[in-house]
């Protein structure tokens, strides 16, 4: 599946357009990593605990918005976008989102 934040795709030809396909993950904070970016917070430097967090979130999204597309028979995601939003304290959904075409 090609994945692409532009609206076309070089050297391919969209010869369908399917609609909108999105995929979201909503993940919680774990306490011991809390605990460790509390650390962090007062020493400075990157949470790496949140990274990882954020990184898999992101991952899971995008294989659920690939999965959409899939079942509507695309082979390609046009105009990828992420957005992020706090749905409660320590909770964080990652929505990945695009157009869903076909290729030749």
């Amino acid at each position: 599946m090609i994945l692409t934040s532009t609206e076309t795709i070089s050297g391919k030809n969209i010869t369908a357009t399917f609609g909108l396909v999105k995929g979201s993950s909503a993940r919680a904070r774990h306490v011991g990593r809390d605990l460790l970016a509390v650390a962090k917070n007062i020493v400075g430097g990157e949470v790496s605990e949140y990274t990882k967090l954020i990184g898999e979130s992101r991952e899971q999204a995008v294989d659920r918005m690939k999965a959409e597309a899939e079942k509507l028979g695309a082979n390609a995601i046009i105009g990828v976008r992420f957005t992020s939003s706090t749905i409660s304290q320590g909770v964080s959904e990652i929505l990945a989102y695009g157009t869903a075409v076909k290729t030749e």
